[in-house]
């Protein structure tokens, strides 16, 4: 009587350990899409490059578009000729030293035409600004920079690009059943 019990122990034992270990990672799965969901952002790779100019970073954006496929630019990281980004500048002001062109920070999936016309701006860490933007009234259509310091400001064409990062998909395997013939 005592060898059965045992077993029937041994059994609820296991049972329990499979039940908890499904559990967590139905919590673990369940935790992941909501943290997904309620901050919802794209991450993209951008890069520009003209004269002496490199520049390349990520962007977070929302999930949302807008009527025209924009999507709101809501952080920058990365690095302008070796000089850090310090942050995005403002949606609708201007960077300093280009006034009064405001920026939108708005981009979008084409390959012409991915930022507006009034385009994105930061900051680096040296104290220098940035607009880069889409110029449709030049002689050429294409991408510019503007950059200003306290005392120089210039404008420069650059060949611009930027990419969604394809998020992984997440792959959860069901708990591994264990043999009767196993340690304990």
């Amino acid at each position: 009587m005592c060898a059965e019990w045992e077993r029937k122990y041994q059994m609820l034992d296991s049972l329990s350990l499979i039940l908890s270990k499904t559990a967590s990672v139905v919590l673990f799965v369940a935790g992941i899409l909501f943290m997904q969901n309620a901050g919802a952002e794209k991450i993209w790779n951008w890069s520009y490059r003209g004269g002496n100019i490199v520049a390349s970073g990520t962007f977070a954006t929302s999930e949302d578009v807008d009527s025209l496929g924009f999507y709101q630019i809501s952080s920058i990281a990365g690095h302008r000729n070796g000089d850090p980004i310090k942050g995005l500048h403002p949606t609708g002001s201007a960077i300093p030293g280009n006034e009064p062109h405001t920026l939108d920070n708005l981009i979008r999936i084409d390959t012409q035409g991915q930022i507006t016309v009034h385009g994105f701006g930061f900051s680096t860490a040296s104290g220098n600004y940035v607009n880069t933007f889409f110029a449709d009234s030049h002689a050429t259509s294409g991408y510019v920079e503007v950059f200003t310091t306290v005392s120089t400001f210039s404008e420069l064409p650059v060949t611009f690009l930027a990419t969604p990062v394809s998020e992984p998909e997440i792959n959860v395997e069901p708990p591994a059943r264990k043999s009767g013939n196993e340690d304990q």
